[in-house]
């Protein structure tokens, strides 16, 4: 109770329905672009019990914008509990292909803009001697299909980088929950056919607050997918390109 959660993704399906389900008593910060926009989601966290919600405007491209922007909400909120990182692109493969400047977004949004904001998060937490940080990862990155091989590459840093986070932080105090959802359903894959073992960000959510709660550091969604991967690793080069997304 009275616990700061902010949610780096306002917008995000999944980081709202993490919001939700830790919202009751607590104060909750949706940072996004374009925050004056966030009614729907304000108002799914508040009928969730929030005690407060307050939105902020957020841009994860603008790494010099980082470092004031969490100055201003600790200016705020001088306390973070929980920190959902739930922002992210999926891009456009072939457009990827064509475009290095389409690629190299994608990699800035979903890698490099997730190591700079991470690491000032980890420092404020490890200044305060406790809270937790929620990290996205994806099967995308535990081997890279040549379907989705950009996302998958800046998703495959992105989970190497929090891995090592974790351990750096163990014995501080801060908590690393590293989170590798499959195809997810959703406004970000709207329209593209469900890969096999889809979730929804509900599943998703209730994983990650299932995993909260019980000290785990790493979760698979579905959970199928852990045992899965381990094989589908040794799959032979010649049969894994040909994978769809």
């Amino acid at each position: 109770m009275g616990e700061t959660v902010l949610v780096l993704g306002g917008r995000s399906e999944i980081g709202v329905a993490v919001a939700q389900r830790i919202a009751p008593g607590a104060t909750v910060v949706l940072a996004a672009r374009r925050a004056d926009d966030l009614d729907a989601e304000e108002k799914l966290v508040r009928e969730a019990g929030a005690a407060d919600v307050e939105r902020v405007e957020f841009d994860a491209d603008d790494l010099a914008g980082q470092g004031p922007f969490l100055d201003g909400v600790l200016a705020r909120h001088p306390r973070l509990d929980v920190v959902v990182v739930a922002f992210g692109i999926l891009g456009d493969q072939a457009r990827a292909e064509r475009e290095p400047e389409h690629a190299a977004q994608i990699v800035h949004t979903d890698y490099v803009a997730h190591v700079t904001v991470l690491t000032r998060l980890a420092a404020i937490l490890r200044a305060q001697g406790s809270g937790t940080l929620v990290v996205y990862s994806s099967v995308a990155g535990a081997r890279v299909r040549r379907a989705n091989y950009v996302y998958g590459s800046a998703k495959a840093g992105l989970d190497g980088f929090a891995s090592g986070l974790a351990d750096a932080l163990h014995g501080s105090g801060v908590r690393l929950v590293l989170v590798r959802p499959g195809f997810v359903v959703g406004r970000m894959t709207a329209g593209m056919p469900p890969a096999p073992f889809s979730s929804t960000p509900d599943q998703v959510a209730d994983a990650t607050v299932a995993a909260l709660r019980s000290g785990r550091g790493e979760v698979w969604v579905p959970r199928v997918l852990q045992p899965a991967f381990a094989v589908l690793r040794h799959a032979p080069r010649a049969l894994w390109r040909r994978l769809p997304r």
